[in-house]
C-alpha cells in the first residue's frame, strides 16, 4: 500500500509547492537538480579521474565504459546496491586482486558514500535558502564536516538520502526538517545521480586500493580494457574461479583418481 501511495504522495508534495509560491519553484527545483548532476560529473571525472589516472594509469573513460552495464542497471533500479555482485566479478576480471575487492567493495558501499555526501550538503544549503534561514560560511563548513560524517553508513537503498538529509538536518539545524519536503517531488531523480555516483566511486577505490597494496594486474586490466579479454556475462566467473568449481569426476575416472592416490 505504501508503494502504491508514495507517488501520490510526492505529487502532492510538488503540488503544494507550486501552488504557495508558483511555478518560479519548478525553476529553482530545476537548477538544484542540474547543478547536483553538474557537480557529480565534475567530481567523477576530475577528482577520481585525475586519482585515478596518477595512481594506476587508468582512463576514468575506459573504466566507465567497461562498467556501462551496471550503470544502466543503477539507473534503472535508482539504486547501486542493485549492481553490488556485479562489482565485485567486473573488479576482479579487471586485475583486482580478489581479498582486495571482497573487503574494499562492500566497505565503501557503507562508508565511501560520494554522491550522497553531494547531495546532502547541496540540499541543505538549498532549503536554508528556501526558507530564507542562510547560513554563514562558518555554519556551511560545519554543515559540510556534519554530513560528510551522516553519510557513512547511509543505506543503499532508493530513498535512503532523504531520510539521513532529515536526520541530519534534526540533528545540526532542527529548524531546517520542514524544508525536506520541498525537495521530496525532484528526489527520485537526484538519488539515480547519487546511486551512480557512489557507483564510480566505489569501482575507483578499488582499483586505487588494489594499486596501493600491490594487488592490482595492469597487464589485465589493459587486455580487459582493450576487448582481448572479455567480461562473461553468463557466468560472471574468471577461468580461475571455473576451475575451482568443475564437477569432480565420478564413475570409472573418480575410482581411478582414487587407486592413483592411494597408490
Amino acid at each position: 500500500m505504501i508503494m502504491w501511495v508514495a507517488p501520490i504522495g510526492a505529487f502532492g508534495a510538488i503540488a503544494a509547492v507550486v501552488g504557495a509560491t508558483g511555478v518560479d519553484a519548478l525553476t529553482s527545483l530545476a537548477q538544484i537538480m542540474l547543478g547536483f548532476y553538474a557537480t557529480c560529473l565534475i567530481f567523477v571525472i576530475v577528482v577520481l579521474g585525475t586519482l585515478l589516472r596518477l595512481v594506476s594509469g587508468v582512463s576514468i573513460f575506459s573504466l566507465l565504459r567497461y562498467l556501462g552495464r551496471e550503470f544502466l542497471l543503477i539507473l534503472s533500479t535508482s539504486s547501486s546496491e542493485s549492481a553490488l555482485p556485479r562489482l565485485i566479478a567486473k573488479m576482479e576480471h579487471f586485475g583486482v586482486s580478489k581479498p582486495v575487492v571482497g573487503i574494499t567493495v562492500p566497505t565503501g558501499y557503507s562508508f565511501n558514500l560520494d554522491g550522497t555526501a553531494i547531495y546532502l550538503t547541496m540540499a541543505a544549503l538549498f532549503i536554508a535558502d528556501a526558507l530564507g534561514k542562510p547560513m554563514a560560511i562558518g555554519e556551511q563548513i560545519g554543515l559540510l564536516a556534519f554530513m560528510v560524517i551522516a553519510s557513512k553508513g547511509a543505506a543503499g537503498v532508493t530513498g535512503a538520502g532523504l531520510a539521513t538529509l532529515a536526520g541530519g538536518l534534526q540533528s545540526h539545524r532542527p529548524d531546517l526538517v520542514d524544508g525536506v519536503g520541498l525537495i521530496v517531488g525532484i528526489d527520485r531523480f537526484m538519488s539515480e545521480a547519487r546511486a551512480l555516483t557512489n557507483f564510480a566511486g566505489n569501482a575507483v577505490a578499488t582499483v586505487l586500493v588494489g594499486t596501493w597494496t600491490g594487488e592490482f594486474d595492469r597487464a589485465q586490466a589493459r587486455a580487459v580494457l582493450s576487448g582481448q579479454r572479455p567480461f562473461d556475462e553468463a557466468t560472471m566467473l574468471d577461468d580461475e574461479d571455473r576451475a575451482d568449481e568443475a564437477p569432480e569426476p565420478d564413475g570409472p575416472s573418480r575410482r581411478a583418481a582414487l587407486a592413483d592416490a592411494s597408490s
